[in-house]
């Protein structure tokens, strides 16, 4: 207490001389318009500048929650999107199925029901520089995630998933030797399959595609309708490079992935309603065939 009091009067005269300022600065502001117009442009040019570095960096600080928000919206729209919908027979239908928004019609005002929802998911952990590369998302079986589900990002296919807990699932990415992924042309519907090398992690490969195919770079390649678990129509990527070799009848092809693996931060999982179904009937039809063969062997 004793040092302030010493300070305070050390630098009284200070002190009086800027209170007696800003007393006289204040009068002359409150009566004389001139000044006071001065005044108030100066000091809301201030404020104004306060305020935009302020919302700049309150801006910055929110940005992880608005791009939460943002892919959550976006999950919700691609469910009301038509190529994840499906139509069936309205006098014959399963009351289990998952009935969209009553305003999805056609013209014939025959309803759609949802074939693919799209569940937003944060990555958690991610690698590019191995052999086998995962992904981890914090969604679990909680989350109604189950294992073959397909992963995309906006800009591309990502992977599937391969093994869930509770409250995250392992994601096997297409940086992976053990990932094939039906593919096709979007402008002629050529069927191929995407794999990875291990080389680069911006870079697949499109096998199976014959030297007779007219192939230009920008060719854009996206999943085909034997994906599996995941929709028709997605993009992959677009063909980077095209080589021929010559002890192949095949084209060599370098497609750039859509998704952007070194910088993943949200994907969607999206689930396939009639996923399920689809591979029951084609397990049961597999056993047949089995069942058929060792009978035929056996006579």
């Amino acid at each position: 207490m004793r040092n302030i009091i010493l300070f305070i009067k050390k630098y009284f005269t200070f002190f009086l001389f800027v209170l007696l300022e800003v007393l006289s600065i204040s009068f002359l502001i409150r009566y004389n318009d001139s000044y006071a117009a001065v005044y108030s442009n100066v000091f809301n040019e201030y404020v104004g500048k306060i305020q935009r570095n302020y919302n700049d960096l309150q801006y910055f600080f929110d940005l992880k929650k608005t791009n939460k928000i943002l892919v959550e919206e976006n999950a919700r729209l691609k469910d009301m999107l038509h190529k994840t919908l499906y139509l069936t027979d309205t006098l014959n239908t399963d009351s289990t199925r998952v009935l969209t928004d009553s305003l999805v019609r056609d013209t014939s005002g025959r309803r759609f029901y949802q074939q693919f929802a799209y569940i937003p998911a944060k990555v958690v952990n991610n690698s590019v520089t191995n052999e086998n590369n995962y992904i981890t998302v914090q969604r679990g079986s909680d989350d109604g995630i189950a294992a073959d589900m397909a992963v995309v990002c906006p800009t591309g296919i990502v992977g599937k998933v391969v093994s869930v807990s509770k409250n995250f699932a392992i994601v096997m990415g297409l940086l992976n030797h053990n990932s094939k992924v039906s593919a096709m042309f979007l402008k002629n519907n050529y069927t191929g399959y995407v794999e990875w090398n291990g080389k680069s992690p911006d870079f697949v490969q499109f096998r199976n595609i014959p030297k007779t195919l007219d192939v230009k770079p920008g060719d854009t390649v996206v999943t085909s309708n034997a994906s599996g678990s995941f929709p028709a129509g997605v993009v992959i990527g677009r063909i980077h490079s095209v080589k021929r070799d010559p002890s192949t009848s095949f084209h060599q092809l370098e497609v750039k992935t859509g998704a952007n693996f070194r910088t993943l931060q949200y994907v969607y999982i999206i689930k396939n309603q009639l996923f399920k179904e689809q591979r029951m009937l084609e397990d049961a039809q597999r056993l047949k065939d089995l069942h058929a063969a060792g009978a035929q062997q056996k006579r």
